[in-house]
């Protein structure tokens, strides 16, 4: 998850404020002050105190349009990300508040802070970069030759340095469409659980998959095979000491 504030303002306080650290949903991550924010509180304290006195107009439009006007101001504070907490408490008290929360959309573990207190921040700016790392992918290189053995699905062992002698089961979930351009291999991205977050982003690992067999293929030694430029070639035995030579096409090597 990525985080951006949908309007330009303040950093009042960082509450998470440490690479790395744990983040549960709907945690608290800063307060932010936009005027824009303020503006919009003022005219929803507005149209409330607006609904109040025209609730009892014999009007029917009048009436209506009082509670049109509440309608739209909160779906406005709604759209600027004001959490459903402040809103309440504004609904309640009928007072602005300087501070927005901004709170976080998921559990994980934040990965980047782009910001600090003080700081003139916009809708450009990364507030915070948060992963959840208790699953993570692991991209592969497979050579060209090597692609006709592995399905979706293939289960694959990892073995990393940080972590000798304990290995980690995990499966291929896709097989990407393209080739890359300098290495001519495909890459294919691996699943793993990481409950204990021993995987760090970036790391480097050794991957077996456990790929299916190929039933019912016929299989000679590559010494066996002949290859004159043109063509391919295996010779038969005939009868002892007479070979017959036979072109044949080449499957997977």
């Amino acid at each position: 998850v990525r985080l951006h504030p949908k309007t330009d303002g303040w950093v009042e306080q960082l509450y998470i404020g440490t690479t790395g650290a744990p983040v549960k949903q709907n945690a608290i991550l800063l307060s932010f002050y936009s005027p824009q924010i303020v503006s919009t509180q003022q005219e929803y304290v507005l149209a409330l105190r607006n609904l109040k006195t025209l609730q009892a107009s014999p009007f029917e439009d009048v009436r209506s349009g009082a509670e049109e006007l509440v309608s739209i101001t909160l779906e406005r504070l709604r759209f600027l990300d004001v959490p459903d907490h402040q809103i309440s408490d504004l609904t309640k008290t009928l007072k602005v508040k300087k501070a927005l929360h901004i709170h976080s959309p998921a559990n994980g573990i934040a990965i980047s802070i782009g910001a600090r207190e003080g700081q003139y921040v916009t809708p450009q700016t990364e507030l915070y970069a948060i992963a959840d790392l208790t699953k993570v992918w692991v991209l592969v290189n497979i050579y060209a030759d090597e692609l006709p053995w592995i399905r979706i699905g293939d289960q694959a062992r990892m073995n990393i340095s940080a972590a000798p002698g304990h290995t980690f089961m995990g499966k291929l979930a896709y097989i990407y469409p393209y080739a890359e351009s300098q290495t001519r291999t495909v890459k294919v991205r691996m699943e793993f659980d990481n409950p204990n977050l021993l995987l760090k982003p970036d790391m480097f690992a050794d991957i077996t998959i456990e790929a299916g067999a190929i039933e019912d293929a016929i299989a000679v030694p590559s010494e066996a095979i002949i290859r004159s430029g043109l063509r391919q070639q295996v010779f038969i035995l005939r009868a002892p000491g007479k070979f017959e030579p036979r072109e044949v096409s080449l499957g997977v090597s």
